[in-house]
């Protein structure tokens, strides 16, 4: 059996795993993304009362494996506090938390990097701020930000594969239960992993396209 054997004979397993696997993806994504972008403008606006507490969390974040931060916030957290939440929610608010943070850290460097010449250039030709913001600084920020952006989220999708150790159906926990069946473990991560490559590589490849076709180096200007 080949894991292209394997892929079809299971697709059906395998297709409700990607839903879950896709379904988590979009939560961690959705409130990465915003609240990420959201906290990283307010970092750079304000530096001290929000930009440190954000620097200081995301430090901590960044010593912290996300399989013991995944464990710790789904076994003595929820124990402390004498509640039962879904594995599922679990770890969309876990690695949720994580993309928050990190999300941050590239908009507040962007924003901190934009050159504020431009700004005060679209100043002095009597371009109202908002304006400018709109169509000056917020242009460049996406173009600069996206690229590391969607590669985080490349990432994001491949870290929902921790969710199948406290027990979520998503796609690994669906290869974990069909080689428990037919012990074919060669087969059936190789097919796992060849799934991944289709669905990681274009955006990656995307992402680096972006990069390389959009972003500059401000430092040098």
């Amino acid at each position: 059996m080949t894991p292209l054997d394997i892929l079809i004979k299971y697709q059906h397993a395998l297709s409700e795993g990607l839903i879950v696997t896709f379904r988590l993806a979009l939560i961690i994504w959705t409130v990465g993304i915003v609240c990420g972008s959201l906290v990283g403008a307010l970092s750079s606006r304000w530096p001290l009362a929000v930009g440190f507490p954000a620097r200081t969390v995301s430090f901590i974040l960044s010593g912290v494996p996300v399989l013991v931060f995944l464990f710790w916030l789904h076994y003595p957290l929820q124990g402390m506090l004498g509640v039962v939440i879904d594995p599922f929610f679990t770890a969309a608010a876990t690695l949720s938390i994580i993309n928050v943070f990190a999300v941050s850290d590239i908009i507040r460097t962007v924003l901190n990097e934009f050159p504020q010449q431009y700004l005060v250039a679209a100043k002095v030709c009597g371009i109202e701020p908002l304006q400018a913001m709109l169509y000056i600084q917020l242009p460049i920020v996406l173009r600069q930000a996206i690229p590391s952006v969607l590669t985080l989220q490349v990432n994001m999708l491949q870290g929902t594969l921790f969710a199948s150790l406290i027990s979520v159906g998503e796609v690994f926990r669906v290869a974990q239960q069909i080689n428990s069946q037919i012990y074919r473990p060669v087969e059936i991560y190789t097919a796992l992993g060849l799934l991944f490559l289709c669905i990681c590589l274009p955006m990656n490849g995307i992402a680096l396209w972006l990069k390389s076709r959009y972003t500059r180096d401000f430092s040098e200007r």
